[in-house]
């Protein structure tokens, strides 16, 4: 946790932007494997963390914007469960570290979400994306579970997104930390790729440094020969003389910050000519985005400086023709480029996405429907204080390609005869992680590998 103020100073501001009513938070409960008592490794709510950083299951806590007042409920241990897990401070003694004195059993706040209702006092609560918060909804305040996410009160998703979109000091120094765990995840996955390794034996390997740093993995690991597929989370293949490895992965800080970096790598020791012409498009699609972040800049801007570095590249090696401004309009480039260039990251890898991302990215505008276009996660104005990744990439793939051939789309644009000998090439991408500060940028972490050279440098040194 933070120092009490961080959190005191936080829910002030919060009292400033909701006018009336109470805010209802609700913590993460423990979430059964495969039976109650067997649990995956519980995770609290992003926004229940930052308002009240309190990290344990069955906790709840109520911002009253009338009062000006915060209290958390939950229920203390009984000496039943201090047999199983031990004891514990008392939810009194932890919310003091939160600067919060006021703390009730968690049936009062059924009471007191009674009492609210039945004098007609608003409770705000955000969308649920966990089916026990959306029940505890409807057993509380009568919300149907099925439409909860849009009962949800869009004045205080509102406040959340505008005030955990800009990082203080104490959280970039967490994200610092968690990208240079990352950092060295990614720089010992490229130690061990190797003919004849599985996907497994590395994926299980960077796990390892992620827990062994006092945290866990901030999302799935992504580690494949098999790169064009975007979220790719099988390991179940052996990597082999020809293949490039595709990792995407990430630590989760033990304040829950994330990092988020994305390599790709030869299993030979170099690249190929052909991986190399690919790999060097699309570092400079992401240098060149890079070099775009500064405040006021929407990263719409940056999405399409990517999207024609890459057309400009692709053309120059035979796989696109025509206009590059022409076909980044039209969309063409989303045949190798079929997502966006980056999303913000914080206490959620994709930071406040439960939140909705039209909020989030796009201050409350609908998102776009073009093909490719429609999944940047963030279009709007960069501000000092906002953390984005930056992850341009290439990807070839086969049931994409024969889709638009088969239909004769982009023509005018795409060179599917030369695109068809690159139908098997995989993908390729890096990605790091940046703060908008008040001039420019500053790329967070530890720099990992990125330029051939510096890949095939790592890929020389002696192996794990």
């Amino acid at each position: 946790m933070f120092a009490p103020r961080i959190y005191m100073e936080r829910r002030r501001r919060l009292l400033r932007e909701v006018e009336s009513g109470l805010a209802l938070f609700l913590g993460n409960e423990e979430s059964p494997m495969n039976y109650p008592d067997n649990t995956f490794s519980f995770r609290q709510d992003s926004s229940f963390l930052y308002y009240f950083g309190l990290d344990q299951p069955g906790l709840a806590g109520v911002v009253d914007f009338e009062e000006g007042t915060a209290t958390v409920y939950g229920d203390d241990f009984t000496v039943d469960d201090i047999i199983w897990r031990g004891p514990q401070p008392t939810i009194g003694e932890r919310s003091k570290a939160a600067g919060i004195d006021r703390t009730a059993p968690i049936a009062r706040l059924a009471e007191v979400l009674k009492e609210a209702r039945r004098t007609g006092r608003r409770v705000h609560f955000l969308p649920p994306y966990r089916a026990d918060n959306a029940f505890k909804l409807k057993r509380w305040l009568g919300v149907d579970p099925d439409k909860a996410a849009g009962k949800a009160s869009v004045e205080l998703i509102r406040a959340v997104v505008e005030q955990r979109a800009v990082k203080g000091p104490e959280e970039i120094a967490e994200i610092d930390r968690a990208v240079d765990i990352s950092t060295e995840m990614h720089v010992t996955a490229m130690r061990m790729v190797r003919p004849g390794i599985g996907e497994a034996e590395i994926a299980a390997e960077v796990h390892r440094i992620a827990l062994a740093a006092g945290g866990d993995i901030a999302f799935p690991i992504i580690g494949s020969v098999h790169g064009e597929t975007l979220h790719n989370h099988h390991h179940g293949n052996r990597l082999k003389k020809g293949n490039m490895f595709l990792l995407d992965a990430g630590a989760e800080s033990p304040g829950h910050y994330a990092g988020d970096l994305s390599s790709t790598m030869p299993v030979d020791l170099k690249f190929t000519g052909r991986q190399r012409e690919i790999y060097e498009i699309a570092l400079a699609a992401h240098e060149a985005a890079a070099g775009a972040l500064r405040p006021g800049v929407n990263n719409l801007e940056v999405h399409l400086l990517a999207c024609r570095t890459i057309v400009l590249g692709l053309k120059d090696v035979g796989l696109m023709k025509g206009d590059p401004d022409e076909a980044v309009r039209a969309g063409a480039h989303a045949l190798f480029f079929p997502c966006g260039v980056g999303h913000m990251m914080g206490l959620d890898i994709h930071d406040m996405e439960d939140l909705g991302e039209v909020y989030v990215g796009y201050e409350g505008r609908p998102k776009f429907t073009q093909f490719g276009l429609k999944s940047l996660r963030l279009a709007r104005p960069h501000q000092p204080g906002f953390v984005v990744t930056i992850e341009p990439g290439i990807y070839f793939i086969p049931q994409l390609i024969d889709k638009w051939r088969a239909e004769n789309i982009f023509t005018d644009f795409i060179v599917y005869d030369k695109v068809e000998k690159y139908r098997n090439f995989g993908g390729v991408r890096n990605e790091e992680d940046f703060l908008i500060t008040p001039k420019g940028r500053r790329r967070l972490g530890k720099a990992k590998p990125k330029t051939v050279g510096e890949v095939e440098a790592v890929r020389a040194e002696p192996r794990i």
